[in-house]
């Protein structure tokens, strides 16, 4: 049979012209203008029952190309209505996941590029950019200068802070094995001796539990540590004892997990009194600040990051509270050549004459996959927007209307205030009420429709949790959040 290339009867495959482009570009970003103008006017939550949006999909794909305008049509018929509106400035559920304008005209840029930046020599921008705002960023948070790229250490961008926490431990590992990875995928599966072992409080994610099992650790090489009663922070003494444990059981201990703003009440573990143990001991340190990592760019609350200096790698999400879309985790190391030699793998149709003279940064060897968007746009758009300053305001405004709910639950003796600040959650619960009734109060709040709780529990109780940070939130909106938690627990 013929190549199709070489019969000139093939028909080619319809693109949209460029003016065509324009032209359903503006209706998108027109579409997208008034959806943010509107969001206030949605419920919260998506009310779809379970198989809606798909039911009004058809089940087979079309034979013929549609007409953009019935694309863009569906998106109000199917899609809204199946939403939950997390630019809503009522979601105050799980934390913030911002973005805003700039970030959208950065993504849109960098997708319409279209780069595959998976070596330097395949988009030297696409590098070069993402190496430059991640320093930048640094200094917006004052980190520690071996994390900057003109030290031993640097930092890259990944898709969440999941995936920083499996890069890090992957980096541990090799580092704890000497780089025989074939030690670290044999003795651990049963946690007997030999096996290697990943340390977190007892609040920590559930994605180092993950990047465990990836790693080959397993479940069982897991080691939570007892938290403070009051604080809810990882207990350095309990630490320690675990460690000593392990080492006298003849395990190896890779890597602690400490958090900046658990996610549960934003608990911070005593970053500067856990670094000198996993320096005694020799063990990685992984810090994650996945949601307050932003609010060290205010100077106020740097204080949270201390003892940051400890750390052999750490990260946070600008797209929870700084205003970048998801997906962007921050992601820095102290040492880049560890973390290189524990990832790179090179195989003859990557080599190239750049890479080799190691002049130039390729950052496939900074994460689990090969490929690359071009991350970094969206960022420096959002930078360049706002500024140090419209980012500190930013984040200063939802710790500041968080502090007011705190305020109001303070004062209300119906309730219990477990944790407010420094950063945008308060956690609180029903006062001597039984769990069955909290659960009623919240799903009475979201039933609303203005505004989205959600909960989890402290010392076994239902707690609930109000998190403040989406760039439309007014305290009005955090009035209204009040205004019907009292009302459902007047009538609860």
């Amino acid at each position: 049979m013929a190549d199709d290339t070489e019969n000139p009867t093939t028909p080619a495959a319809p693109q949209m012209a460029a003016d065509d482009f324009r032209r359903y570009g503006h209706a998108v970003v027109d579409w997208i203008a008034d959806y943010w103008q509107t969001v206030e006017q949605h419920p919260v939550q998506s009310t779809a029952a379970p198989g809606a949006v798909a039911g009004a999909l058809p089940a087979a794909p079309p034979e013929q190309g549609e007409q953009f305008d019935a694309i863009l049509a569906d998106l109000d018929r199917v899609v809204v209505p199946g939403l939950t509106h997390w630019q809503h400035p009522g979601f105050f559920g799980y934390f913030p996941a911002n973005t805003s304008a700039p970030s959208v005209l950065g993504d849109l840029v960098s997708a319409g590029l279209g780069v595959q930046g998976m070596l330097w020599a395949t988009s030297p921008a696409c590098t070069e950019l993402e190496t430059v705002v991640m320093d930048w960023l640094a200094q917006l948070l004052d980190l520690p200068k071996r994390f900057r790229s003109d030290s031993a250490g640097g930092g890259v961008i990944q898709d969440s802070a999941s995936s920083a926490t499996l890069v890090a431990t992957l980096a541990a590992l090799h580092r704890a094995s000497g780089g025989d990875w074939r030690a670290v995928g044999t003795a651990t599966s049963t946690g007997a001796a030999g096996g290697y072992t990943v340390y977190t409080s007892t609040q920590g994610h559930s994605s180092i539990e993950k990047a465990a099992r990836i790693a080959g650790v397993g479940a069982r090489g897991v080691r939570l540590v007892d938290v403070d009663p009051v604080t809810l922070a990882m207990r350095p003494d309990a630490l320690r004892t675990a460690l000593a444990a392990d080492l006298a059981a003849g395990r190896r201990p890779a890597i602690v997990v400490a958090t900046i703003g658990t996610t549960s009440t934003t608990a911070i573990d005593p970053v500067a009194e856990i670094g000198p143990v996993c320096a005694e001991y020799g063990v990685w340190l992984h810090v994650d600040a996945a949601y307050a990592g932003a609010a060290a760019i205010c100077p106020e609350l740097r204080w949270t990051h201390a003892g940051l200096e400890w750390a052999n790698s750490y990260c946070f999400d600008p797209h929870k509270w700084l205003l970048t879309g998801f997906d962007c985790d921050a992601f820095w190391v102290a040492d880049r050549a560890g973390l290189v030699e524990a990832l790179t793998v090179m195989p003859e149709y990557l080599r190239n004459a750049v890479t080799e003279s190691g002049a130039v940064l390729d950052y496939r060897d900074w994460q689990v996959p090969l490929g690359r968007r071009f991350r970094a746009l969206k960022l420096w758009f959002v930078l360049r927007w706002y500024g140090a300053e419209g980012l500190r305001a930013h984040v200063r405004a939802g710790v500041t209307h968080a502090a007011w709910f705190a305020d109001q639950v303070r004062a209300d003796d119906r309730f219990d205030l477990v944790t407010a600040g420094p950063f945008g959650l308060v956690c609180f619960q029903l006062r001597d009420r039984p769990d069955e009734v909290a659960e009623a109060l919240l799903r009475r709040v979201n039933a609303d429709g203005r505004v989205l709780l959600t909960h989890t529990r402290v010392a076994g109780r239902f707690t609930l949790r109000l998190a403040v940070g989406g760039p439309r939130t007014e305290r009005r909106h955090v009035a209204t959040a009040w205004q019907l938690i009292s009302d459902a627990a007047a009538a609860s």
